[in-house]
């Protein structure tokens, strides 16, 4: 948990360690396997269903709203390498202002 923790906090220092627990739990298996555990921001399908998946069905926004979001962090994280999924889920939903409502 800590080194998720650590991870979301280089992009936002405030980051509330109770809504990051909600995505790992949220996310559960996917983060046992190191693959699955990142995402590919050059696979179209795979930003598809972080927007259909995430976005729409978790958070409850159309899907061009979660499209903008995905888009925009998958840019903010553009240098990092491996862009760990717990990371980018929360920074969706911190673009969508929807981190309380986890």
């Amino acid at each position: 948990m800590a080194d998720y923790l650590a991870d979301v906090k280089k992009y936002d220092a405030g980051a509330d360690a109770a809504i990051v627990d909600k995505i790992v739990k949220h996310l559960g298996i996917a983060l046992r396997n190191r693959d699955s555990s990142l995402v590919s921001a050059s696979d179209q399908k795979e930003l598809d269903r972080v927007r259909d998946n995430w976005g729409v069905k978790k958070l409850g926004v159309d899907a061009a709203k979660a499209e903008a979001a995905v888009a925009k962090v998958a840019k903010a994280m553009a240098g990092d390498n491996s862009k760990g999924r717990v990371t980018f889920y929360y920074l969706v939903a911190k673009e969508l202002g929807k981190l309380k409502s986890l």
